[in-house]
């Protein structure tokens, strides 16, 4: 995320770590451990995934302090991952499928009675074709 602004599946392939700007940006960092973060990982009420950041410039200025508790994707933040999880399923649609084809996926994976009401070979058919 720090070189790009943005972090993505294919950051965590293995071309991506080769890039030598990430084993420079490493030797930059410090990792320290906030004991409350790994207690609430192992909690099973909370199994919060918090991480945290803080940017040290040269200059002796800082970036504030950002926490994420529950990161979009986690289950207390279902509301907002399901948005962001439909807007990644369009864009992988759009690398296969005419326009066409992907408004019907894109409905059909949308109303889940009809999705469940739609037999398996017809829904591999519509991703196969």
């Amino acid at each position: 995320g720090l070189l790009k602004g943005n972090l993505v599946a294919l950051d965590y392939e293995d071309a991506a770590a080769a890039d030598p700007r990430i084993d420079a940006i490493r030797a930059k960092m410090t990792c320290i451990e906030k004991s409350q973060y790994t207690t609430d990982y192992h909690d099973p009420e909370k199994r919060s995934i918090a991480n945290a950041i803080q940017v040290f410039f040269k200059d002796g200025t800082t970036s504030d302090n950002i926490a994420v508790e529950y990161p979009i994707g986690h289950r207390r933040r279902r509301g907002e991952g399901i948005p962001e999880l439909v807007k990644k399923f369009q864009v992988n649609l759009a690398r296969k499928f005419d326009a066409k084809k992907q408004a019907d996926i894109l409905a059909l994976c949308l109303d889940q009675a009809k999705l469940e009401a739609t037999s398996v070979n017809t829904f591999v058919d519509m991703l196969v074709a």
